[in-house]
């Protein structure tokens, strides 16, 4: 018996369950069997190159030297709870400077991609902005920006410190960096949205707050999230001008002590935060690999 489908075509009935091909079957289980072989030897070669690293390295003649100075349990239980309260200063930075960083990065990308002629000057300067601050070490604006505007301003107040200029000078040099992944964002947006957009009586601004925005933010999570994991790291080199914050209070050890597990301290609390960011910028990316390929579980 025939059945007739949506457009009125004649159709042969599907097959009993029980006669179906179950090559979809089949194919999952090659899929489960080569995802466990691909754990299988990645956990074997995992543990060979931990065995011979464990094994080798105390029979190296220079080990025991390394130990002491890098890897001191008294020195690092004692050193821990000050690094770690001072730790505390270069979160509250990040907390400070990544979403300032990441509300001027927009702003830049926007005028960067202004089309009206009258605005010209604003695409200008966003673009010399963005090119001159990356064509700079982060280290050396932080010196010039740092130095220069304490200097300049010869403040005793917060606004003339260290610590205030240090900051601004990690939100002048990462805004340059972001409002380049979000402006590689809007202009991955198709130009047949804008032109949707325009045919439904949208302005220019509206089509970019409601079209182009929504879409290009989504596709740069990733990438935004690289960056601010290289922010998290790179509020360190505010110690340079002073302020003690955790790699500073590391150094005061250190110089006490003559000892450098501190650096080891501090190297362990910053990949404490670190490693959840990366794996999480991980996720985002898998994520948005699916949900691009059309695979993205709903």
């Amino acid at each position: 018996m025939t059945d007739l489908d949506g457009a009125g075509a004649l159709t042969a009935p599907a097959p009993p369950r029980s006669q179906r091909p179950s090559g979809l079957t089949r194919r999952q289980r090659w899929e489960r069997r080569q995802r466990r072989r691909s754990v299988g030897v990645a956990a074997l070669s995992t543990f060979v190159v931990v065995t011979l690293l464990v094994v080798l390295v105390p029979r190296l003649d220079t080990w025991q030297r390394v130990r002491e100075s890098f890897f001191d349990w008294g020195v690092f239980r004692d050193s821990f709870p000050p690094i770690a309260r001072a730790f505390w200063l270069d979160v509250r930075i990040f907390l400070v400077c990544a979403p300032t960083i990441l509300v001027l990065g927009l702003v830049i990308a926007l005028a960067r991609n202004v089309r009206s002629p009258l605005l010209y000057p604003v695409r200008l300067f966003a673009t010399l902005y963005t090119d001159g601050v990356r064509g700079v070490p982060v280290i050396l604006w932080i010196y010039l920006i740092g130095f220069g505007m304490v200097g300049l301003i010869n403040s005793r107040t917060f606004f003339g410190s260290y610590l205030f200029w240090g900051g601004v000078a990690l939100i002048v040099t990462y805004s340059a960096y972001v409002s380049e992944v979000f402006r590689a964002g809007i202009e991955s947006v198709h130009e047949s949205q804008r032109a949707a957009a325009r045919s439904l009586g949208l302005s220019t601004w509206q089509s970019n707050l409601h079209v182009v925005l929504p879409q290009a933010v989504r596709r740069v999570v990733p990438p935004l999230m690289n960056d601010l994991v290289s922010l998290q790291k790179d509020v360190a080199l505010i110690s340079l001008l002073g302020p003690v914050e955790a790699l500073r209070r590391a150094n005061i050890i250190t110089s006490d002590l003559f000892n450098f597990t501190p650096y080891v301290v501090a190297a362990v609390l910053f990949i404490a935060v670190a490693v959840p960011l990366t794996r999480l910028a991980d996720h985002l990316m898998a994520k948005e690999r699916r949900r691009m390929s059309g695979t993205a579980i709903r």
